[in-house]
């Protein structure tokens, strides 16, 4: 089932896990997501080892895109930031998204380069810059499938009624998806998901340490909204675990004490699917 279609059959609602390169999206589908969240923060984070200050480039994210869907079959979300330039460079980043293998994009109306949603000072285009880009996407791609998700972060600049007006905006433009970012309290989430019922799917973003409060995905259900994404967790989770084994490694000079929480070599071949790969390799070469 397309993303499109399972959107339209929703509840319930879908929830994306973020993922940065074809080994996260692997475990993800192994472990049962229906569709994935490949997040330029985690490009960013777990990549280049940077924050998500819009330091990214389009054709890097591309390449990740490629990868990833060279991986999996899932539903695939992409953040395309600010479209990385005016329109035209919109529509070029939905053509090359497209072609990668993304099926939906989600395009927001920060200024260039942007910066993570739940940053402090951020600054965002005219409204009438950010509906153009909505349409220069829409205009732009090939498939009816592939989603537009339009997202604001205009409630931090502007507050949130100038963000509802952006939203409406964007959704009256032929978005396929709203997406109100950092929204501060519940009241707004449910004000948004309101706003939009009957007329456009509602998107949340939940980060671990943002704005906006913490729900699961039964309660962000109930509140209203269609897709839910976990952008960077995987990183965090990570980043974590990377720190602690590092510092094991370094104080005993062994990995023996961290071997309860690692795989070993037969359970990574197991993961990544090198058996099947290796059997793929013999039946080609014509070995029985």
């Amino acid at each position: 089932m397309s993303l499109k279609d399972r959107l339209a059959a929703a509840p319930p609602i879908v929830l994306a896990p973020g993922v940065a390169d074809g080994l996260t999206a692997a475990v993800a589908e192994a472990a049962g997501a229906e569709a994935l969240y490949l997040s330029g923060a985690a490009i960013a984070y777990g990549r280049f080892g940077r924050p998500d200050l819009g330091l990214v480039s389009m054709s890097e994210v591309v390449d990740t895109i490629a990868i990833v869907r060279d991986r999996v079959s899932l539903p695939l979300i992409v953040d395309a930031d600010a479209g990385f330039g005016n329109a035209l460079n919109t529509q070029r980043t939905m053509r090359s998204f497209e072609r990668a293998g993304a099926n939906a994009l989600q395009i927001e109306d920060q200024t260039n380069p942007k910066r993570c949603g739940h940053l402090a000072g951020k600054a965002v285009v005219p409204k009438a810059e950010a509906v153009g880009r909505i349409k220069a996407a829409l205009d732009a791609r090939t498939s009816g499938e592939t989603l537009v998700i339009a997202r604001t972060d205009a409630i931090a600049v502007e507050g949130f009624d100038a963000a509802l007006d952006r939203a409406n905006a964007f959704a009256e433009a032929g978005a396929d998806m709203i997406f109100m970012d950092a929204l501060e309290s519940e009241d707004q989430m449910r004000i948004a998901t309101r706003v939009f019922a009957g007329r456009v799917p509602v998107m949340a973003n939940m980060v671990e340490g943002g704005k906006t409060p913490a729900r699961s995905a039964d309660a962000l259900q109930e509140i209203g909204f269609a897709l839910v994404i976990f952008p960077g967790g995987i990183i965090r989770a990570q980043a974590a675990a990377t720190r602690d084994y590092y510092a094991s490694l370094l104080a005993h000079g062994t990995n023996a004490p961290f071997a309860d929480r690692m795989l070993d070599f037969d359970g990574l071949n197991e993961v990544i699917g090198t058996q099947a790969l290796l059997d793929a390799a013999q039946l080609y070469e014509g070995k029985p």
